[in-house]
């Protein structure tokens, strides 16, 4: 129970400072923890020596570090770097937790109803992941709809758009080649006795230059620039659409980005989804295929009779 304790009150620590950017005397972390901590119905043990303790460690582990400001007589963030996967997580957490707070009113939190995206294999993939376990399972792609049995040695896996993907070597293949499989199309998972050799892998580099799930290693990356509207300019400004992203200039009438990555179908499907308050400036070879796709679909709707 302490060892819970303690983590739920890093996570609330971390939470106030990042949200008080002004700073938090040891009193006010003291009141807002003691709130928390009665809601839970935990026993908050909390001193300004386990003030200080908690502040170094949320250092070690999110990379948020505080110290006292004189001027103010309080404790702010003073650096803050929080790698990008500890974040992702830290959020998840707060999820969690305000999802327990709601729980039985479902008309509070509002979750999108999506599908089952294959989590339920996630445990499983990860132990054979750190324990270099071969692993079988059957593959259904989309297309043929015909389970296939594959087996392989598993690397790594990967988010994107909401799916979880296993990056992953199949066994029985003369060239090694890391390949994508959705989670959500694996069934009848087995994680063998048999291990095997890991190669050594940088498998951030396989997608640095990548929008989706498609290694850009083949290809190299270009120089894409696309003019937003204002308005949507401030969504792609707070939700950026690739971590290359750059602002090259901005005004009353429109935000214009700069990114470097190899363009994808995922990419293009992307920027369509924008609608009209999109334009791509260059490269004209890439803009092309974007307007060949807007062609497309204006002669998809062309063919349709009137609804009556």
């Amino acid at each position: 129970m302490a060892q819970r304790e303690q983590i739920y009150r890093l996570m609330l620590l971390a939470e106030l400072l990042k949200r008080k950017q002004k700073g938090v005397t040891y009193d006010e972390a003291y009141d807002y923890l003691d709130q928390k901590f009665r809601d839970k119905g935990f026993d908050l043990k909390f001193s300004e020596k386990t003030f200080k303790r908690d502040r170094e460690q949320i250092a070690d582990i999110l990379g948020i570090e505080s110290s006292y400001s004189r001027t103010e007589k309080n404790f702010k963030i003073t650096e803050m770097e929080i790698e990008e996967g500890t974040e992702t997580v830290f959020d998840n957490i707060l999820l969690i937790d305000a999802y327990r707070q709601t729980k039985g009113n479902s008309d509070i939190m509002l979750f999108e109803k999506r599908k089952a995206r294959g989590l339920e294999h996630l445990n499983g993939i990860l132990h054979a992941i750190q324990n270099k376990k071969i692993i079988t399972f059957n593959y259904t792609k989309y297309w043929d709809e015909i389970p296939q049995k594959r087996v392989l040695e598993p690397y790594a896996l990967k988010e994107f758009n909401y799916r979880w993907y296993l990056l992953a070597n199949e066994k029985n293949k003369d060239d090694f080649k890391l390949k994508t499989f959705g989670l959500d199309r694996v069934s009848s998972l087995e994680i063998t006795h048999s291990t095997f050799t890991k190669k050594t892998i940088d498998v951030d580099l396989l997608f640095k230059y990548s929008f989706g799930i498609i290694s850009s290693l083949d290809e190299d990356p270009i120089e894409i620039v696309l003019s937003f509207d204002a308005v949507q300019g401030k969504y792609i400004k707070s939700l950026p659409l690739h971590h290359t992203q750059e602002i090259m200039s901005e005004n009353a009438e429109n935000l214009v980005i700069k990114l470097f990555l190899v363009p994808s179908f995922d990419f293009i499907q992307q920027i369509l989804s924008h609608g009209d308050f999109v334009e791509v400036i260059s490269p004209k070879n890439f803009k092309n295929q974007v307007v060949d796709k807007i062609d497309n679909m204006k002669k998809r709707y062309k063919k349709q009779k009137p609804m009556m």
